[in-house]
Order: structure tokens, then C-alpha cells, then sequence
């Protein structure tokens, strides 16, 4: 029993901590040998290794054409890739001599831009190699755009003009006002040719079709109206939306009419029979703009919630939702020939590619709510903010070649300087604006401008674009 007692207290005198850092120094002893030993090298392994290394990384520079000094370097290789087969001593001797060639070898020659590119030849240890090094991109210089300049002032509304429409033959222009009232105006002259009445609210949204002799309008009555220009009256109401309605757009091609609205969602609507066709639901607050093409996507949507979203017809689904907004999206363009569109908020104008809406640069620089855009095929990209600013943009470059802030008509407050709608009209020679000066400007090219007088102040400084 005595002996039992002894070695207990032998095992006890040491603690639990002492028995483990023994138990690691014993495991430690035991391996340490084997982690410091290389592992010997496996020549076939290595030379296979190598070979698939060379394929598959610098395939493009394996058939670089031999220069004069390609044969020195084949000496300088290691022995156990000279002989190797996929990088034999033909190959060894080829080297990356000039960007061109590495264009031209990989189908691009005609993409080459030599003042991007450059190629550095350094000399040190015995050998000669060259590297690649690329320079930053460098903006592309803008076309050139002649000035806009203020052309006339039209008056007649009592409210805020919110809504554009111009009629397909270019003869007369339709405006929906916070009166109450959609007026019509003869285009060449600005005289008020018609008023009509019958929205209890602001006159949001209007649009001519160029299929029926139909005018379309949409208020924050909640009601969509189609007007008969023969008998200028309404012949049909779509009913459907549950709060204010600010935007509509008629498809070009099939009988489809797509309004937007505070509820949060898009309707789409047959023309003819009244039919509620889809309801586009995905957007988590007000839509504020609609438009619609005849090419995928057909339908696109800017909403409150920050985001875009573009929408399948036939299925009226969501296609794509673009979150690179931070700020509420209050308006959406297409551009009439390129395949993309645009997107105004008052953290950036953001432009995009179709059909999946690929993000292609910000328009920086016009630190306002952006309202609303207008874009014309000479890539003339207008936009126009709440606190009364206009600016001009290259499509291509995104440079902003003109501001303009019109003053505010006579009896007006100074805060009433917002530009709600601007739009081209079809001979693209005049740009229209609503105002909540309860005006409508409209503005021409100044045809005595050329590049001397008014020269672009453009610097080929560093494109900066942002991802997101």
C-alpha cells in the first residue's frame, strides 16, 4: 500500500502542462530529421511539369518570331529544357519582341494601340530579356459638338410641366403640367394649338403613338388615359394601379402599353382590350421611369429602390437587376442606334449594354438629382437636374462639354428652376424642356459655331472609371 502512495505522489508531482510540452518535444525529436531534408527532385516529373507550364502560360510567346540574339539564349537555358520537346531549341529562340507581334500572332494586330504599349529591354546578369509594360489608359479624345443655345420660351401652363411627347410627324408636341392639363403646341411656331382636361392631379406621364392616332397620359390620380386626337376625347381608362402613376411607355411594335407607378410595381397593358397583361413585381419602392424597346430586354424599369431591372415580356419576369446605383434611379434613355442605355441618379449617370446590362462607365460631374436624360444619335447626351442645371455630354467619352442653367421666368421663385422632362425632337435639331418655372424652353444648335471658336478643352488625362 505504502509503494501504491509513492507512486501516485511521483505521477502527481508533475502537472498536466509539463506532460504535454514532453509529449511535443518527444514528437518533435522524432520528426525533426525528415522537415529539414529537400525532398529529392524527380527529373521526368519536373521536365512534364515544365512542358505543361510552357503550353499553357506562354503559348502566345512560344511563336514569337527569331531575332538575331535568339540563338545566344538557347546556351543560357537550363540542360533539361533544351532538349524538352515542347520547348525545343526553334521555340527557345523565340522571344517577345514588340506588343505588335504578340497582337498580330494572336489575331488582335488590328486592336494594337502602340501609344498604350511599350517594351523595355533590360540588360543585367550576363542576360537580355524583355518585359511588357503596359501604360495606363489615356481618354480618348471627345467629338467635337457645337453649343446649345436657348431658342424660345414658351408659356401657357399654370403648374409644373412634368411630361414630353412629340407626335411622330414632328409637327406638334404634346406637355402634360401640375395644372391638371395636357396642352398641345405647334412645334414650329410654339403656339398653344389644344388643351385637354379630365385628370383630377398632376399630369405625370404622356406619349403619341406612331400606330394609332392615340395620345396616352398617366397622372397621380392613378388613372391611365388614351385620348382619340380625332374626337379629342377618352375612349379608354386602364384601371389597375393602386397609387400614383409617373411614368408610361408604348412598345414600338406590338399594342403594348407599360406604366410605372408609387406602388412599386409596372403594368402591362393591351391596348386595345384594357387587359392587365403582367404585373412586373420585384422593385421594393416607387418606379419612377419606364421604357420599352423592340429588341431583349423589351422592357426596362428604374425605381427608388436604387436599382434597374430588366424585364422578360412574354414570361414578365425580372432578366437582370443592376445595383451599382446608390441613390434612387429617376430615369432611364435609350440610345436610338447603339444596343445600350442610360441611367440617371444623383450619384452618377451610369451607361450600360443590352441585352444584360454590362456596365460601361460614370458620367461624373453633375452633383444634382438628375430628372431626367435625352440622348439623339449624334450622341448628344442630355441631362437635366432639379436645381435647374443642364449639361451636355459626349455619348462616346462621357466629356461634358457644355452647363447650361437657364434663369427662372419672371415672378417665379428661384427654388422653381428644376428641369423635369427634356426630349429631341424627331429631326433631332431642337432639344425640349419642362420646368417647374411653368415653362417650356426649347434650345437649337448654334449653327455659326465651328471647332475654332468653340474648342473642346479637353486633356488626355487618365480615364478614371469606376466598377460599380
Amino acid at each position: 500500500m505504502t509503494e501504491v502512495r509513492t507512486c501516485l505522489h511521483d505521477v502527481q508531482k508533475h502537472s498536466v502542462h509539463t506532460l504535454v510540452f514532453r509529449s511535443l518535444k518527444r514528437t518533435h525529436d522524432m520528426f525533426v530529421s525528415d522537415q529539414a531534408k529537400a525532398v529529392s527532385r524527380d527529373d521526368v516529373s519536373h521536365k512534364l511539369k515544365m512542358g505543361v507550364k510552357l503550353k499553357t502560360d506562354y503559348s502566345a510567346v512560344l511563336h514569337m518570331p527569331i531575332l538575331k540574339e535568339g540563338k545566344d539564349r538557347v546556351s543560357q537555358l537550363p540542360a533539361h529544357l533544351q532538349g524538352h520537346a515542347p520547348y525545343s531549341q526553334q521555340d527557345a529562340s523565340r522571344t517577345a519582341a514588340s506588343v505588335v507581334d504578340i497582337h498580330r500572332h494572336a489575331g488582335g494586330g488590328d486592336r494594337v494601340h502602340p501609344q498604350s504599349t511599350a517594351v523595355s529591354l533590360h540588360e543585367g546578369g550576363g542576360t537580355r530579356t524583355s518585359a511588357l509594360m503596359r501604360r495606363a489608359p489615356t481618354m480618348p479624345k471627345p467629338q467635337w459638338h457645337p453649343p446649345w443655345k436657348l431658342f424660345r420660351v414658351i408659356s401657357g401652363h399654370l403648374g409644373w410641366v412634368r411630361s414630353i411627347a412629340v407626335e411622330p410627324g414632328n409637327q406638334w408636341f404634346v406637355t402634360g403640367s401640375a395644372d391638371r392639363t395636357i396642352k398641345i403646341w405647334d412645334l414650329a411656331s410654339g403656339t398653344l394649338k389644344l388643351s385637354l382636361t379630365g385628370h383630377i392631379s398632376t399630369v405625370r406621364g404622356v406619349a403619341v403613338s406612331t400606330r394609332s392616332p392615340y395620345l396616352f397620359s398617366c397622372g397621380e390620380d392613378k388613372q391611365v388615359k388614351c385620348w382619340d386626337l380625332e374626337y379629342n376625347k377618352v375612349i379608354r381608362h386602364y384601371h389597375g394601379h393602386l397609387s400614383a402613376v409617373y411614368d408610361l411607355d408604348l412598345h414600338p411594335t406590338i399594342d403594348v402599353l407599360v406604366t410605372c407607378s408609387r406602388d412599386a410595381t409596372a403594368r402591362v397593358w393591351d391596348i386595345r382590350t384594357k387587359a392587365n397583361v403582367h404585373t412586373l413585381t420585384g422593385h421594393t419602392n416607387t418606379v419612377a421611369t419606364v421604357r420599352c424597346q423592340a429588341a431583349e430586354p423589351q422592357v426596362i424599369t428604374g425605381s427608388h429602390d436604387s436599382t434597374i431591372r430588366l424585364w422578360d415580356l412574354i414570361a414578365g419576369k425580372t432578366r437582370a437587376t443592376l445595383t451599382n446605383h446608390k441613390k434612387s434611379v429617376r430615369t432611364v434613355v435609350l440610345h436610338p442606334r447603339q444596343h445600350g442605355f442610360a441611367s440617371g441618379s444623383a450619384d452618377n449617370i451610369k451607361q450600360w449594354t443590352f441585352p444584360d446590362g454590362k456596365f460601361i462607365q460614370n458620367l461624373s460631374g453633375h452633383n444634382a438629382i438628375i430628372n431626367t436624360l435625352a440622348v439623339n444619335s449624334d450622341g448628344v447626351l442630355v441631362s437635366g437636374a432639379d436645381n435647374g442645371t443642364i449639361h451636355m455630354w459626349d455619348w462616346r467619352t462621357g466629356y461634358n462639354f457644355q452647363r447650361i442653367h437657364a434663369a427662372v421666368q419672371p415672378g417665379s421663385l428661384d427654388s422653381e428652376s428644376g428641369i423635369f422632362a427634356c426630349m429631341f425632337d424627331n429631326s433631332e435639331g431642337r432639344l425640349i424642356t419642362a420646368e417647374a418655372d411653368k415653362t417650356i424652353k426649347v434650345y437649337k444648335e448654334d449653327e455659326s459655331a465651328t471647332e475654332e471658336s468653340h474648342p473642346v478643352n479637353w486633356k488626355p488625362e487618365i480615364l478614371k472609371r469606376k466598377r460599380f
